[in-house]
């Protein structure tokens, strides 16, 4: 388990160890535990001293964005970008918050980016309660998604103009990955701008109004990428069914020309498999020019068939 601890006080922070972070009574203390289920559940129920039934959404297997009051703070779990490897399906890592009047404990079992951007706004002395402090991990964590989400419409913006035939395959293949990736930032974007709406609408007066209005401002950003992700969901949806008409059309157009080539070669085929026979009886069988003369029949039959072809467009 890796962690540390910040003592906040006259705007100055200090950073400290975890337990020595737990046992000062300054005006703001924040806790940041980095770990695995388990150790975080015996060092917040036997170190911090929390009652289960706030340890045990901080240390959850499977969470979403969320916010719910407890007691006379609140517990919030927020999704944003790591830097570490990832499930393909679970695109972001979570941190856990809980939040009371004068103490802060946050849990991430993978390393955060908005985790680093916060820490620097706690040194820089821009956080002074738990409110600045959700407020700065809110604002961290999306403007972090921000422009991830901008990219994957950029992405998807070349796919479009590069609209060919002879790109399908690629191009099926870059608007799947655009619009897997779509999928999966949406289904937190969605509870995540829920869970800061509620927050910033939660009673309490470790909640200024300044760090409402930045929950709030938070919470419509989170907004703004959830429907710009669905639109990018729809978007690569009318992509990917473009790209299967432009496939379907060029094996219709291969299938022709196959069909065309049949067309030409079938009475040719007939003529000459009937002129192999082993048989008496057959016409011209007896000329010494009857070869040459079969040979430019079935050049003559050829071009016809091809120059009806022609004259009906069937070759563009």
């Amino acid at each position: 388990m890796s962690g540390f601890g910040y003592r906040i006080a006259d705007g100055a922070a200090r950073k400290v160890s975890v337990e020595e972070a737990l046992g000062c009574d300054d005006a703001m203390v924040w806790v940041h535990l980095t770990t695995t289920a388990e150790h975080a559940q015996s060092w917040l129920s036997d170190k911090a001293a929390l009652p289960d039934y706030i340890v045990d959404p901080l240390t959850a297997q499977e969470t979403r964005p969320r916010c719910d009051a407890l007691d006379n703070g609140a517990f919030v779990n927020l999704r944003g970008r790591s830097d570490e490897e990832l499930d393909s399906s679970d695109m972001l890592a979570s941190v856990r918050i809980w939040a009371v009047k004068g103490r802060v404990i946050s849990v991430t079992r993978k390393h955060l980016l908005a985790t680093d951007a916060v820490e620097r706004e706690v040194t820089d002395g821009c956080v002074h309660d738990p409110g600045d402090l959700i407020t700065a991990f809110a604002a961290a964590i999306t403007e972090d998604l921000d422009p991830v989400v901008a990219e994957l419409g950029d992405e998807l913006d070349d796919c479009e103009q590069q609209l060919d035939a002879a790109r399908v395959f690629t191009l099926r293949k870059n608007v799947t990955r655009v619009r897997v990736e779509a999928i999966n930032y949406r289904r937190f974007l969605n509870p995540q701008r829920a869970a800061l709406e509620k927050l910033a609408a939660l009673p309490g007066d470790w909640l200024g109004p300044d760090d409402r209005a930045h929950l709030a401002a938070a919470a419509d950003r989170a907004a703004r990428m959830a429907e710009e992700v669905e639109a990018i969901r729809e978007r690569a949806s009318l992509m990917h069914e473009a790209l299967t008409d432009l496939r379907a059309e060029q094996l219709d157009q291969r299938g022709l020309i196959i069909s065309i080539a049949a067309m030409v070669f079938l009475p040719l085929t007939f003529i000459t498999g009937l002129y192999g026979m082993n048989v008496e009886g057959l016409w011209l069988a007896k000329e010494p020019w009857a070869f040459d003369a079969i040979v430019a029949l079935c050049v003559v039959i050829a071009a016809a068939v091809t120059g009806w072809f022609v004259a009906r467009h069937w070759l563009r």
